[in-house]
């Protein structure tokens, strides 16, 4: 497992490092995303989208678990798995799917759902420390 950590002072640098990830990113990629809730996910999420060249506004899909976005490089399947009561939900979707397609994948509280997850993801932990600032973010990025 190879794990790094950095940190963002802003806003804009947390969504720079999404960018630079969805750069980088393959078809084919899951990525988790667990953070607690105000530590700049969709901020990250919107960043990676842009890294993958999407355009078209992105937030975050509590209420519809899952969105598609078609319109970069390769398809982005945002999911949100936050309200997911029972992880069979995740059939019901079609996860399978996304997750073994030639899109990238970015899974919000994929903690919920770790017993679906696939052998080897690239899990992204945001966390804050107010005493380093309001706007400060450690971020870890570890491939499994």
């Amino acid at each position: 497992m190879e794990e790094r950590f950095v940190e963002t002072f802003s806003p804009e640098e947390t969504f720079e490092l999404g960018r630079k990830l969805g750069e980088e990113a393959a078809p084919g990629s899951i990525y988790t995303l667990v953070g607690d809730l105000g530590v700049g996910k969709t901020v990250f999420t919107q960043g990676m989208a842009a890294g993958l060249g999407i355009t078209e506004p992105v937030n975050s899909p509590t209420f519809t678990i899952l969105q598609v976005y078609d319109e970069g490089r390769c398809p982005f399947y945002h999911f949100d798995v936050y309200r997911i009561g029972d992880v069979s939900e995740m059939d019901e979707i079609g996860y399978e799917d996304c997750f073994y397609g030639e899109g990238v994948c970015l899974i919000e509280w994929a903690n919920l759902i770790e017993e679906i997850l696939p052998e080897h993801y690239t899990q992204i932990t945001i966390s804050k420390d107010l005493e380093k600032g309001f706007d400060y973010r450690k971020i870890s990025v570890k491939r499994k």
